[in-house]
């Protein structure tokens, strides 16, 4: 009888052609989340992963005053990682690539942008955390918002 090399790696329990890790979505960012802060407010979104993107927005502002809007999208590349597209207000889109990811938690970089560098997303229970900072996890500016509507 003869068995070709396929045959032998199909039939073994040991994953030969294993792709190196793929980073998960961020599923766990999925919802519409708010930050209330007397007449302050901030409120971000994410849709659930789907067809290898999460697509977001946020907007922060005071009283009836906007005072900053954006889009985002973290999106799986054709390499198969994951990285984070910004576009602020009326800017140009910059991307950050994703270098840590973990159950709860994924971190963005960009070295080459003048700031934020780092982008963190993670959950601390019901609230979803988010921080922005340079590399060096300096000029760190946090936000903690809770589901819209108190859920």
């Amino acid at each position: 009888m003869r068995i070709t090399l396929g045959v032998v790696l199909a039939l073994s329990p040991v994953a030969v052609f294993a792709e190196p890790s793929v980073q998960d979505m961020p599923g766990w960012m999925t919802g519409a989340w708010e930050k209330i802060d007397g007449a302050k407010w901030a409120d971000e979104f994410w849709t659930p992963p789907r067809g290898g993107i999460m697509i977001g927005s946020s907007r922060s502002g005071s009283g009836n005053q906007l005072g900053f809007w954006e889009h985002m999208r973290i999106m799986r590349e054709t390499d198969g990682q994951l990285a984070f597209w910004a576009i602020a207000a009326d800017q140009k889109p910059v991307r950050f690539a994703a270098v840590k990811t973990a159950a709860n938690e994924i971190v963005f970089e960009n070295a080459q942008h003048d700031y934020p560098q780092r982008i963190r997303y993670w959950r601390d229970g019901k609230a979803l955390m988010a921080e922005i900072s340079l590399l060096d996890g300096s000029r760190a500016v946090k936000f903690g918002f809770d589901p819209m509507g108190g859920i």
